[in-house]
Order: structure tokens, then sequence, then C-alpha cells
């Protein structure tokens, strides 16, 4: 029997416990972290390098994705058309930032917002800092390395969206489409979270071949330049089936994450293509 259409309708909540609430999205994003450090674990034991370093490039990642994350998603897409333009030192607005007038709601993380592109900023600025304090090889040597595991943890953060019901794309007569009644939809849509989990898991396969069986990791840079094609060039496109996530974007060219994906795109084709002049390190 073939399918027309996904009824979807999950409780985004696994269990109550009192006031606390364990939801499936902060349970994969958990599972998503985990298997991030059990394969740069192996990667680094593979290269004889320091345990403790594992520990720190833990802390500072975790710290920093979700910390860019949340503030990307803030910055990112917090905008609204205000009911009246308002004009400040000669400059009249149109949009204004929840978040720029309620700081503190930066905090409440458990109110759902978490960008990817926000997380992608945060871990880079953690690792500039982490190559300062600790490894001192170069930011390209260290994301040969973690990306492998960052795309799992990616994966795992987008069956969350699926989850949640929340971030799909538009409607479809394909026979895969899911109707997410917990959001009011009456048909079929493109389950965009599930396109998104393979596009990474994809990825995964692919850095994990290239490091093990093709020694990428000797040519400084290459891993990185495959990942930042991988997600974000297949992110690009997939943009174009997702519905907008905030109103201010039916009136952009290219919607808030293209625009946000196109300089890791560029710099993915860069670092590829500088990669292969490269000769192999020991």
């Amino acid at each position: 029997m073939i399918l027309d259409f996904i009824t979807w309708n999950p409780d985004p909540a696994i269990f109550h416990l009192g006031p606390l609430t364990v939801r499936w999205y902060g349970l994969l994003w958990a599972l998503g972290i985990w298997a991030t450090l059990i394969i740069t674990q192996k990667i680094f034991k593979h290269e004889k390098l320091p345990d403790i370093w594992v520990d720190k490039l833990f802390m500072y990642t975790v710290i920093g994705a979700v910390v860019g994350a949340r503030l990307g998603h803030c910055l990112f897409y917090g905008w609204a058309l205000l009911p009246e333009p308002e004009t400040f030192m000669g400059i009249t607005f149109k949009y204004g930032n929840h978040y720029l007038s309620h700081p503190w709601e930066l905090l409440y993380i458990w109110q759902g917002g978490l960008a990817s592109h926000g997380g992608a900023i945060g871990i880079l600025i953690a690792m500039i800092l982490y190559n300062k304090k600790v490894s001192k090889k170069g930011i390209n040597w260290i994301f040969d390395r973690l990306l492998i595991g960052v795309t799992l943890c990616g994966a795992a953060i987008r069956l969350g969206n699926l989850m949640n019901s929340e971030i799909y794309g538009g409607p479809t007569s394909l026979p895969w489409g899911f109707i997410f009644l917990r959001t009011g939809e009456t048909q079929p849509m493109h389950p965009t979270q599930i396109y998104e989990m393979l596009y990474c898991l994809i990825t995964f396969a692919v850095m994990w071949w290239m490091y093990w069986k093709k020694e990428a990791y000797k040519k400084n840079g290459l891993l990185f330049g495959v990942f930042l094609i991988g997600v974000f060039g297949s992110r690009f496109l997939l943009e174009f089936i997702k519905l907008n996530q905030e109103a201010f974007e039916s009136n952009l060219l290219l919607n808030m994450g293209q625009w946000l994906s196109l300089p890791f795109i560029v710099w993915g084709i860069y670092l590829i293509v500088r990669s292969t002049k490269l000769p192999k390190s020991a």
C-alpha cells in the first residue's frame, strides 16, 4: 500500500517529572553532543593526541554552540515589522527586534529558538579561543577533526525539529508529505527536517570515509571545506522549498538562511581548492 501522506502529531515532551519536562529536542541535542564527543575521542586517539585536548574541546564546543545558536536565533530571526516606523538619530526603522528591548529573554532557551548558523559562528569563535589556549595547530586543523562528529549532531537536532513539528517546507504532492497537525496544517508539507537530517548523514559518511580511507586530514582544511559545502550548500538549496521562519523574510531576494549560508559556501570552495595544492602533512 502506498501512502498519499503521513499524518504527524507527536508530543514534543517525552515525560514530565514535577515542574521538569524532558523533551525530544533537548534529548536529541544531548545525544548529538555525546556522539560528537565519542567520534572526536576516536580521532584524537588515532593521532595519539593528549586526552585533555578532547575534554577541553568538548567544553569549548558545547558552550560555543549553545550560546551561538541562541544569540543567532534572537539576532537573525527576532525581527518584526513595527506598527509605526520609528526614527532614531535621523534614521527611520521599519523593523524592530524584540530581544533588543527585552535582552533578559535571551536566556529563555526553554521557550525554543536556536539557529544553526548562529551555532556555527559560536563554534568558530570558540575554536579560535581553543586554538589560542590549547592546540595551537590552527583553525583548519581543529575543524578537520571536530566537524566529522558535528554532522551527526546536526542530524540529531533536525530529528528534534521534526519531533517539535517545526521548520518544515511548503506544500507537496509527494507520498512522503507530512501533515503537521500540531501547527494547524491541513495539507501535506515537505518534511525538510528529514531532508536536512539526510544531508548531514551523507556528509558524515563522506567525511568519515575521507578521513580513514584517504587520510584527508593530512590535507589541511580539506575536510573542513567538504563539511561547509555538504551542509551549507545543501541548506542553501533546500531553503527554496522551506517555509520562511519569519514574516520579514518574504521581502528578501533570498531568505535569511540562504544569505547566512553563502559565506560558508564560498569559504568551503576556497578551502577545498587550496587544500588540493598543499602537500600531505605527516
